[in-house]
C-alpha cells in the first residue's frame, strides 16, 4: 500500500482509502474499472472492506456486458461513487447527458487518480480552502472516470481536512470529443450504504419561517428537498443530515452533506429493493440543460461532508468549524463585528438626513456601533414599485449627498453601513428602460413579478460589470463599512436574451456564477468592507454565499420566541458567528407577540448582534437595559463567536429553548434558555448542560453556586423563577 498522510491507496486491490482523525472513507475500482463506494463511518484500520460486497442475482437487475455468465454481477445492486443513467443501475443517478442525435446512457470507467498536498479548488465557484495545507494536513485526490464511446471524462475530486473530520467532494465533466453534449443532471456526492436503517434530517420552511427541522425514517420511497427558485430558497435549505434511528445529539452514527451552491439544488434519500440506502446532493436537474462544447468543462459546486460516531452535535460542530475557518474568508472571518442597528423597522422607505442622524445619535447613547441605512435611499425609491437598478443616491430624499450623509454619521461615532439589492430592476427604472433585455423573461410574456420586481440576468457577464460600476460609485464616494445584499424574490422567468446561447438550460447556473463573480469583485475591491447577505432573510442562507458574506441575516422574522426555532435549525451546519440576528419592538411586526426585552437579548446574542427598532420610541427602562445587553455582548461575544455550540434542548417538542456555548479549553460556557410555555403550578424544569469537562467543577458567576460537571449533564441547571411568558435565563459557569 502506497500511503501518504491521510490518503491511502492498496495499488493491487485499486481501493482508495481517506482516513480523518475520527472516520474512514473507502471505494475501490473493480475488475471492469467501475468505481464502487465500501464504507464511510467510524474510523477504521487501513484494511480493505471489500468484502461487504454482495454478487446476487437479482431478477429484473442487468449485467454489463463485461460480466459475460456472471448474473450476480449488477450495477442495480452495487454501491456506486458516481452512479450516471444508462449502465444498468435504475436508482436514482447523480451524472446524466444527452448527445446530439437526442441519444442517451453512459459507461464511465477508471482511467487514472492522483494525489496532491492541499484543497483543490473550483473556477468561479466557492469551495473549501486551506490557508496552510501543512497544518491542515490537507490532501487532495482525483479520479479520472472516462467514457470512451461518448468521449467524455469526469474528474472525481476528494479532499480531505482531517483534524476536522471534514471531506469534500465535487465533479468535473469534460468533453475530450469534437461535438457537443449536453449535461442534464450532475450531483455531487452519493453515499451509498449496503445496510442500515436511518433517519433523514431535513430543514423545510418558509419565508419568515426558515430551518425548520423535520426527522423522518427512510422508507422503500424517495425523499426529496430542493429548489426550484433559482436560490437555495426558504422552502428548503441545501443542508442533510443521515442519521442512526438511535441517534441523539451526543450518541449515535450521523452523516453531514452541505452543498456550497447558493442556486437550484436537489437532495435525495431513498431505500431500495434490498434494502440499502442511497444518499445524493447537488445540482436541481428539472431545468438543468448545460452543452459542453469540445474541449470545454462544467464544474460540479462542492458537498462538504462529515461523519461522527458520537451524535448528531458533533457533526454540527464539524461544519462549524470548517465553514467558519476554511468557507469564510477575509478580515471580518476572526473580527469580532460590530454592533450594528438597521433603519428597516425604525423608518422603512420614509428616511431622510434628520431620520437617520437622529437615529445615530439615539444609538450612540446606548452603545450601538453601527448605523445600517437599508431600502429606500437610491433612485425612485419610495416604495417597492420603482428604482431598483438605479444605484445612485437620490439626494433630493435624503437631503444631501452620501458622502456628507457618511460623514455626519461617523462625526456621531457610528460607523455606517448601506442595503443594496444588486440582482434585482424595476420595470419603473432607468436601468430597465435602458436595457430590458438585462431583464431574465420569458420571450413574448409578460413577466410574473415578485415583490413589483424583474431578475438581472447575471449569466450575463456585462450586466454583472454594469452594476459593478455603479456600487463602487457609490462606495469610492464615502465611507461605507458595511453592506446588507439582499435578493427578494425568486427566479421564475428564466430565458437570457444573450446572443450565442445555445441552451436556455444553462441560464440559472451562469445566473449563480455572475453573483459569485459581482461578490468576488467587492471583497478584491473592498477588502476591508463587511458583506452580510440576505435575501428577505434567510432565503440564501447556504456556505456558498458564506465564502463571500461572513454573515447572513438569518431571517426576517425577529420574533424572539420564532426565533428561537429558526435559529435552531440553522445551527445544525451554521456556526453563530454567520447568524444575523437582532432585537426589534414588541409588539413583533412579523407575530404581534410580545416578549421581554431580557428575551429578545438573549435570543440575538446567539448570532451577529444588532437591534431593529426605532430607538425614538421605546422607554427609558428599555434603554438602559439596551446598554446593558451591548455590554454583556462584548463580555461575551468571543465565547460566542469562537466557542463550541451545543444545543440542549428541542424547541419543537420541549418546554424551553436552549442552548450553550463552551470555550474551546472548556474553561467555561454561557447557558441561555427560553420559556416557551408556561402552566399553572408548573412542573420542575432543568435545563441540561453539556460539552463542560467532566470530573470539573463548574461555578455560576452570578449566584456563586458550584455544579459538577457530570450532574449538570445528567440532571440540568434548575430553572427556579417562572412568573411570566417566554422568560430567558443565562448562566456564566466557570471551570474552578
Amino acid at each position: 500500500m502506497n500511503k501518504t498522510d491521510t490518503i491511502g491507496i492498496f495499488e493491487r486491490d485499486k481501493v482508495f482509502t481517506i482516513q480523518t482523525k475520527r472516520s474512514t472513507y473507502q471505494m475501490k475500482v473493480d475488475s471492469y474499472g467501475f468505481l464502487l463506494h465500501l464504507y464511510y463511518g467510524k474510523k477504521i484500520a487501513d484494511s480493505s472492506v471489500d468484502y461487504a460486497l454482495l454478487y446476487v442475482d437479482r431478477g429484473f437487475s442487468p449485467n454489463v456486458y463485461d460480466a459475460e455468465e456472471k448474473r450476480g454481477y449488477s450495477l442495480d445492486t452495487l454501491p456506486l461513487e458516481f452512479p450516471v443513467r444508462g449502465n444498468g443501475d435504475f436508482r436514482s443517478p447523480v451524472f446524466d447527458v444527452r448527445y446530439e442525435d437526442t441519444s442517451w446512457g453512459l459507461d464511465l470507467r477508471y482511467k487514472s487518480h492522483r494525489i496532491t498536498s492541499g484543497k483543490y479548488s473550483l473556477s468561479g465557484l466557492p469551495a473549501v480552502y486551506s490557508e496552510n495545507a501543512e497544518a491542515d494536513k490537507a490532501q487532495t485526490l482525483e479520479i479520472v472516470l472516462e467514457d470512451d464511446v461518448a468521449q467524455l471524462q469526469v474528474t472525481l475530486l476528494y479532499a480531505v481536512l482531517p483534524e476536522l473530520d471534514i471531506i469534500t467532494r465535487s465533479a468535473v465533466v469534460k468533453n475530450i470529443g469534437s461535438r457537443t453534449f449536453t449535461v442534464k443532471k450532475l450531483q455531487s456526492a452519493c453515499l451509498d450504504f449496503v445496510t442500515g436503517d436511518y433517519d433523514f434530517i431535513k430543514f423545510y420552511g418558509r419565508h419568515a419561517m426558515e430551518r425548520n427541522m423535520e426527522r423522518t425514517p427512510v422508507g422503500h420511497c424517495a425523499q426529496v428537498i430542493g429548489s426550484r427558485r433559482g436560490t437555495s430558497s426558504h422552502q428548503y435549505n441545501p443542508l442533510m443530515v443521515v442519521c442512526s434511528h438511535d441517534a441523539t445529539e451526543e450518541t449515535g452514527s450521523a452523516w453531514g452533506l452541505s452543498f456550497v451552491y447558493s442556486g437550484g439544488f436537489k437532495g435525495e434519500v431513498e431505500k431500495d429493493q434490498i434494502n440499502a440506502t442511497r444518499v445524493q446532493l447537488g445540482l436541481e436537474d428539472e431545468m438543468l440543460s448545460y452543452p459542453v462544447p469540445a474541449g470545454e468543462c462544467l464544474s460540479a459546486p462542492e458537498v462538504i461532508l462529515t461523519y461522527s460516531s458520537q451524535g448528531i452535535g458533533q457533526v454540527s460542530r464539524n461544519f462549524h468549524k470548517c465553514i467558519q475557518k476554511h468557507i469564510c474568508r477575509g478580515k471580518f472571518r476572526d473580527q469580532i463585528r460590530p454592533v450594528l442597528i438597521n433603519s428597516w423597522e425604525a423608518n422603512y422607505f420614509d428616511i431622510s438626513k434628520d431620520s437617520i442622524l437622529t437615529l445615530a445619535r439615539q444609538a450612540k447613547e446606548l452603545g450601538i456601533e453601527m448605523l445600517v441605512m437599508d431600502d429606500g435611499w437610491f433612485g425612485k425609491r419610495d416604495n417597492d414599485f420603482s428604482g431598483l437598478g438605479d444605484w445612485s443616491t437620490n439626494e433630493n430624499k435624503i437631503g444631501c449627498s452620501m458622502k456628507q450623509l457618511v460623514q455626519d454619521v461617523n462625526d456621531c461615532g457610528l460607523k455606517f453601513g448601506l442595503w443594496f439589492e444588486p440582482e434585482m430592476v424595476s420595470e419603473d427604472s432607468d436601468l430597465y428602460r435602458a436595457h430590458p433585455d438585462w431583464a431574465l423573461n420569458f420571450k413574448g410574456r409578460k413577466p410574473v413579478l415578485g415583490r413589483h420586481q424583474l431578475v438581472l440576468d447575471y449569466s450575463r457577464p456585462e450586466v454583472v460589470d454594469a452594476v459593478f460600476a455603479q456600487m463602487c460609485a457609490v462606495l469610492d464616494n464615502a465611507h461605507i463599512e458595511y453592506v446588507k445584499w439582499d435578493f427578494n424574490r425568486s427566479i421564475n422567468d428564466v430565458y437570457t436574451y444573450a446572443e450565442g446561447c445555445a441552451d436556455q438550460g444553462r441560464v440559472l447556473y451562469d445566473f449563480v456564477k455572475g453573483t459569485y463573480c459581482l461578490a468576488e469583485k467587492l471583497i478584491q475591491r473592498y477588502p476591508e468592507l463587511l458583506i452580510e447577505g440576505c435575501s428577505g432573510g434567510g432565503g440564501r442562507f447556504d456556505a456558498g454565499m458564506l465564502y463571500y458574506t461572513p454573515q447572513i441575516w438569518c431571517s426576517d422574522n425577529t420574533d424572539a420566541v420564532d426565533r428561537t426555532l429558526i435559529q435552531y435549525g440553522t445551527s445544525f451546519g451554521y456556526p453563530s458567528s454567520a447568524v444575523g440576528s437582532h432585537v426589534s419592538i414588541v409588539p413583533n411586526h412579523q407575530t404581534g407577540r410580545v416578549c421581554p426585552m431580557k428575551t429578545r437579548g438573549v435570543v440575538a446574542m446567539a448570532g451577529t448582534f444588532g437591534y431593529e427598532l426605532n430607538l425614538g420610541k421605546i422607554t427609558e427602562q428599555e434603554k438602559e437595559e439596551i446598554r446593558n445587553q451591548v455590554k454583556d455582548y462584548k463580555k461575551y461575544v468571543a465565547l460566542i463567536h469562537d466557542g463550541d455550540y451545543y444545543r440542549l434542548t428541542n424547541p419543537f417538542e420541549e418546554e424551553t429553548a436552549s442552548w450553550a456555548f463552551v470555550s474551546p479549553d472548556k474553561g467555561e460556557a454561557l447557558v441561555c434558555s427560553v420559556l416557551l410555555e408556561i402552566h399553572g403550578n408548573m412542573t420542575n424544569l432543568y435545563v441540561p448542560v453539556r460539552g463542560l469537562e467532566s470530573g470539573c467543577l463548574y461555578r455560576d458567576e452570578k449566584t456563586g453556586t458550584v455544579y459538577p460537571a457530570d450532574s449538570l449533564e445528567q440532571i440540568g441547571l434548575p430553572v427556579t423563577e417562572r412568573l411570566g411568558q417566554y422568560e430567558a435565563y443565562s448562566w456564566h459557569l466557570i471551570k474552578m
